[in-house]
């Protein structure tokens, strides 16, 4: 058995300040009101909530939509969100929110509801916060109309704290660059960026000049499998130059190794493709980043690019769901 995740959960983003909604002694505090965010990051909303004396909390719960009746529907009993949503419930009175894997179908107004055993006692915090879910993306515009220079931009949401990007070049890393970047491309070289501290969270590699650029694209960033079981590790790749060599290889070793010629892997990893990596008869040990790679007589493709993490568990089931921390 085998589950397969787009992102990781890594950087979250904000901006604004404290938000006090209430009347009369019940009160509900988002800090912040307005959360910008990666797509697959995890993101938290920080809340807590009062109430008058003499009443007793029954119920608390999340909701960004109301059923047919008209009442809010809570996100632990929404198919969409029920597996990825934590409620933290340590301390009296704190209602903070944990979403995990974030989709950009989870970008919504988010508000939280509390019911007392008293008629009429329940409170809804509004208008709650407002969740912006967005991809990195590599802009590309000439330096000037005379000019072979490129800028690369990595464009998202408006990010505050002055972020710092990470900037790879045909898969290897060449600077940590507050994006814009300029460059002056060759027809053979692709760009990518992410947000240094989640460099799961990458753009595609991009073409600056040439469509034909190099580049390798992984299926999964992420792969939970079996101990016992076989596991597929797969990519697309392009190059300008022709390929004279490719192999797959676990990203923390001391140097890249040909994962076929290592002993550990010995009858267990074969490439069916090139861009196939299949490893039967898992074992714990075998958890780890593998990373594809080729070779041309000009240059080749990075080490340094984020490749596929793949986690082997000896559990018989693989559970996801969960709802309290």
């Amino acid at each position: 058995m085998v589950l397969r995740t787009a992102g990781s959960v890594l950087g979250v983003f904000l901006w604004s300040v404290a938000v006090v909604l209430g009347q009369d002694g019940w009160s509900v505090t988002y800090t912040p009101q307005s959360i910008c965010t990666l797509k697959g990051s995890t993101v938290e909303m920080s809340c807590s909530y009062t109430y008058p004396s003499g009443y007793i909390v029954t119920s608390t719960f999340w909701f960004t939509k109301n059923d047919a009746e008209g009442n809010p529907v809570s996100l632990s009993d929404d198919a969409d969100y029920k597996a990825r949503v934590t409620y933290h419930k340590d301390n009296k009175n704190d209602c903070t929110l944990r979403i995990t894997d974030l989709r950009e179908s989870d970008s919504a107004t988010y508000k939280f509801r509390f019911i007392t055993d008293q008629t009429g006692g329940r409170f809804t915090g509004s208008p709650g916060v407002t969740l912006s879910i967005t991809d990195l993306q590599v802009k590309v515009t000439p330096y000037s109309v005379v000019s072979a220079w490129k800028t690369l931009t990595c464009t998202t949401c408006v990010l505050t704290g002055n972020p710092t990007y990470i900037w790879y070049k045909n898969g290897q890393i060449v600077t940590d660059n507050t994006s814009p970047y300029s460059v002056y491309p060759d027809a053979a070289d692709s760009y990518s960026c992410a947000v240094k501290s989640n460099e799961d969270l990458h753009t595609p590699a991009v073409c600056v000049q040439d469509q034909s650029c190099n580049r390798v694209t992984y299926t999964d960033n992420s792969i939970c499998a079996l101990k016992g079981s076989s596991v597929d590790i797969s990519c697309t790749y392009s190059s300008y130059h022709p390929i004279k060599t490719t192999f797959w290889f676990r990203s923390d070793k001391s140097a890249p190794e040909d994962l076929t010629r290592d002993p550990e892997y010995a009858g267990r990893a074969l490439e069916s493709l090139p861009s196939i990596l299949r490893i039967t008869d898992l074992r714990e040990s075998d958890s780890a980043e593998y990373k594809f790679t080729f070779n041309t007589q000009i240059s080749g493709w990075g080490y340094s690019f984020p490749g596929t993490t793949l986690s082997v568990t000896g559990k018989t089931t693989l559970t996801e769901h969960y709802e309290y921390w």
